[in-house]
């Protein structure tokens, strides 16, 4: 079966067509200033990326360049349409109605609704996404793979916030995390890579990317997560704050004259390393400005690896130890720099780095020495694979 993987953000559309007999991509590409004027890349196996600027003033048409290009006469990767069984979409926030992926239906689609208050930016275009496949692909049955679900498993203890409980109550203010789908797909992989036995395991995956989060998995499953009821917490990220002193936001509001809206706006798009450097979100930039002497960039790269470092040793703690760590992610998979020196943080667990394999990148890696207590591993994640196996798993 052929399975169609979409990931809707607001202005662009990420998608996979995945043979799931051999989980071979066939194509791939994206859309992008959906909204705007538009932009798709499309590439077929084999072949270089096509770039086309065409209008797409919404997600509708944006997904029909997509089917169009995936049956194009000279590029196609299939001859028409009914050679894709199903499609898989990336949903954000699930809340606690979804603890797994779920076939799309009108009551599915109501529930997700709901949720739309706890991830505005993000299941919107969710669902603008399956909306505008529903209406061009009639009758192909579709899943809907949540980022919320994987964390679901977490224990009152983990999510419940310090807040008056009535908020748990009334608006369902909880830790809920996300990038679940690379979490649950890289802690599966690193068990199966290192002939672990999931069932009897205690792994943290690092998902570091402009966005990040490190899960505690316990038995193949998630027991606590660094991001929470919004994907504002926890890590200093590319942009994003992380954990702050709450205070903050009122003391800068008076200094600043910002309304809610505007601190908001400098926790989510100002801060993180790209506010503490000055410079850019891009390690590749924070890692040649340090190179060049820049101070500024030289801090955020610590800042972010302490930070990491923080959090992997408290979920030591939540565990009661760890066996392997899995690093992942844009950051996680291609800064051997942050891997490193997270690493130097963990010497009290008896991990020890091997310097030669922490250089590599792009595969599944072991990066500690042999005799390291704790195996330390990179491990590429791929979300669409997860979303085609979910998939598969309920159309089939």
């Amino acid at each position: 079966m052929n399975v169609l993987a979409i990931n809707c953000g607001s202005s662009s559309l990420k998608y996979q067509l995945i043979d799931s007999e051999t989980e071979s991509v066939l194509a791939k590409g994206l859309c992008e200033r959906i909204g705007i004027d538009g932009r798709l890349t499309y590439q077929k196996a084999g072949l270089e990326k096509e770039i086309t600027d065409a209008a797409m003033p919404t997600h509708k048409e944006a997904i029909q360049l997509v089917l169009d290009a995936l049956v194009n006469e000279k590029t196609g990767a299939i001859k028409d349409l009914t050679e894709v069984g199903a499609v898989g979409h990336r949903v954000v926030h699930g809340g606690e109605k979804f603890a797994s992926s779920a076939l799309i239906t009108d009551e599915m689609i109501a529930a997700v609704e709901e949720c739309n208050d706890l991830a505005p930016l993000h299941n919107p275009a969710n669902l603008i996404g399956i909306n505008a496949c529903k209406e061009l692909m009639p009758g192909v049955p579709m899943v809907g793979v949540f980022d919320t679900a994987f964390h679901q498993t977490m224990p009152e203890k983990a999510y419940l916030y310090g807040l008056p409980y009535e908020y748990y109550e009334k608006y369902k203010v909880r830790r809920y995390g996300f990038h679940g789908t690379s979490h649950s797909f890289v802690s599966k992989h690193m068990a199966e890579f290192l002939g672990m036995d999931l069932s009897n395991s205690k792994i943290i995956v690092a998902h570091l990317g402009n966005g990040a989060s490190i899960s505690a998995v316990k038995d193949g499953k998630c027991v606590d997560t660094s991001t929470g009821l919004t994907p504002l917490e926890g890590l200093v990220m590319g942009t994003r704050s992380g954990d702050i002193d709450p205070a903050i936001m009122e003391f800068i509001a008076k200094k600043e004259n910002l309304d809610i809206a505007g601190i908001m706006n400098v926790l989510n798009k100002k801060s993180g390393v790209q506010g503490i450097s000055k410079l850019s979100s891009d390690f590749r930039d924070l890692e040649e400005g340090m190179n060049n002497g820049n101070e500024l960039c030289a801090a955020a790269i610590e800042v972010f690896s302490y930070r990491v470092a923080k959090y992997i040793g408290s979920y030591v703690a939540a565990l009661n130890g760890v066996d392997a760590i899995a690093f992942t992610a844009g950051i996680g998979e291609n800064a051997p720099l942050v891997r490193k020196k997270v690493c130097e943080y963990l010497g009290y667990l008896g991990v020890t780095l091997d310097e030669e394999a922490n250089g590599h990148r792009g595969e599944d890696l072991v990066i500690s020495t042999p005799d390291s207590k704790v195996k330390v591993c990179v491990i590429p994640t791929n979300e669409e694979l997860a979303i085609a196996r979910d998939t598969v798993a309920l159309v089939k």
